[in-house]
């Protein structure tokens, strides 16, 4: 039985609320994140908040993709659904920081399923000439998300409390559940097959592992510390591991085959390096804009917004597109945007405009937004129903990996330059540990209790910092380009109109 014409919007929404809950919920949080900690205490432990969310998300994407295939959406959608709701319930009720990242694990694993799923399912559910429009409202979505987080975290905190950025996904995962559990009729008939778990445990081990040894490296613990080394060790260990079970197994969880098709291989790796780079304009920009121009914390999610405007219209253009310009066409013109806005916003200073700023960011989100839509297409382009799911989730974890390495890795660079710029402003014997936190430091009450000479030479050292890690998030930016030129030609988006069969929802 297949999905009525009428329910078909129905279940349209439905899979938007996921996709919005589970990409914003991130963002969401970090921008609530000083005020938990003053709440909960535990700052050595702030780093498990974000990480302990990530991790389970990527190690849950392609878990979950792969299950889609062999036992169907709907359940593990649902099922996905369900935990991450009960994740968030449990989030609003922390009593400590070890107990939010317990529960944001387990919102994790829920939002892993959220996302791969729902981009699957339009696949499934619509012909072909409809699913450019569709995907292309999807990637808005979640690019919207992505921006809109940050903002949305800092007014919930400032004007109702950070409990809420939690609870404001109960009535909206309610909505969602009700939708595809009641008018979302699954058709397609799912053979079943054995589970990889020795991938799958593999997996997530060599994640964790990577991701602690570059969250706490340099920072809570010496690079070359025994347990920065044994994590590192213990990632090298798993990844091979992993490596020699996906190549034996018979239904591997990441199927190495499918990057034999150069179409699924380029566009995964562009995902992969956009979402790294652009990672880096969502957090520094708010950064940038509260520590050097002053302002709370809800005017610097404001700054976000032309970011927000270009991506929508960049993955809208390119859901549109894909009907009539091939992939790799499309997506040059999405590179060579978003290399500009990378490469313009490693030029920002104290004294760049609102207004050029702004610019920058619109021509960044324009750029971006075209993969949001343009490559969650490419990536299934040559893979039949029963694959889409792994094709699916395995394109959604190369972007979340980008981005997981992105905020660690330019973390590290924007924080050591920092560092580095400060004492060469106040001179190589300064204390400057008192403003080591550009986010700390730099809130409204702190600067007003700083001397004008003294604040012009930290916001002059945060606005290099920041810019200087712009500067090398043009890396992989370029990097996406040249594999944007490596896309094969002529694929796009081939309609076709058979004959429609009695109950179909092709009319």
């Amino acid at each position: 039985m297949q999905t009525k014409q009428s329910n078909l919007k129905l279940v349209v929404v439905g899979l938007l609320l996921g996709i919005l809950m589970s990409a914003m919920d991130n963002t969401i949080v970090a921008a609530a994140m000083g005020t938990i900690v003053s709440d909960l205490g535990g700052m050595d432990k702030i780093v498990w908040v974000t990480s302990a969310y990530m991790v389970m998300v990527m190690a849950g994407t392609p878990i979950f993709g792969k299950l889609s295939d062999m036992y169907g959406r709907k359940r593990f959608f649902i099922f996905g659904l369900i935990l991450f709701l009960a994740g968030s319930a449990l989030c609003g009720t922390a009593g400590s920081i070890t107990q939010l990242s317990i529960y944001r694990a387990i919102q994790g694993v829920g939002g892993g399923a959220l996302m791969p799923i729902a981009f699957t399912i339009v696949f499934d559910i619509f012909p072909a000439e409809k699913r450019g429009k569709l995907t292309g409202l999807f990637g808005a979505v979640f690019g919207i998300s992505s921006v809109i987080g940050p903002l949305l975290g800092a007014y919930i905190t400032d004007y109702v409390g950070w409990q809420w950025i939690f609870y404001i996904n109960l009535p909206l995962g309610i909505i969602a559940f009700f939708l595809i559990a009641f008018f979302y009729k699954e058709s397609i008939a799912h053979a079943e097959q054995k589970i990889d778990w020795g991938g799958a445990f593999t997996l997530v081990g060599a994640i964790i592992c990577l991701m602690f040894a570059l969250e706490l490296g340099g920072n809570q613990y010496a690079w070359d510390s025994s347990i920065i080394l044994g994590l590192f060790a213990g990632f090298a260990v798993l990844l091979i591991a992993f490596l020699f079970i996906e190549r034996y197994a018979r239904e591997p969880v990441i199927s190495f085959a499918m990057f034999r098709d150069r179409l699924f291989a380029t566009s995964s790796l562009i995902a992969l390096f956009y979402g790294s780079a652009f990672i880096v304009a969502t957090i520094y920009i708010p950064i940038f804009v509260q520590g050097v121009f002053g302002g709370s914390a809800t005017n610097s999610g404001l700054i976000l917004m032309p970011m927000m405007i270009g991506s929508v219209i960049g993955s809208q253009m390119g859901g549109l597109l894909t009907t009539k310009v091939s992939f790799r066409n499309i997506m040059v013109l999405s590179a060579v945007c978003f290399v500009a806005g990378i490469f313009t916003l490693s030029t920002i200073q104290p004294d760049t405009s609102r207004l050029v700023l702004n610019s920058f960011m619109a021509l960044t989100g324009f750029g971006v937004g075209f993969s949001f839509s343009v490559l969650g297409m490419s990536a299934i382009h040559h893979f039949d129903i029963r694959q889409r799911g792994s094709a699916t989730s395995t394109s959604t974890f190369m972007r979340s990996l980008g981005m997981t390495l992105g905020i660690t890795i330019f973390g590290i660079v924007q924080r050591n330059h920092f560092t580095s710029s400060l004492s060469s402003a106040f001179g190589s014997g300064a204390d400057v540990s008192a403003y080591g936190d550009s986010r700390a430091a730099l809130t409204p009450e702190a600067r007003a209790q700083i001397p004008a000479p003294v604040l012009e030479k930290i916001t002059g050292a945060l606005s290099d910092s920041v810019a200087y890690t712009f500067l090398w998030a043009i890396v992989p930016a370029v990097l996406g380009l040249v594999f944007v030129l490596l896309m094969p030609g002529k694929d796009r988006l081939t309609v076709k109109r058979p004959a429609a069969a009695p109950g179909s929802e092709q009319r």
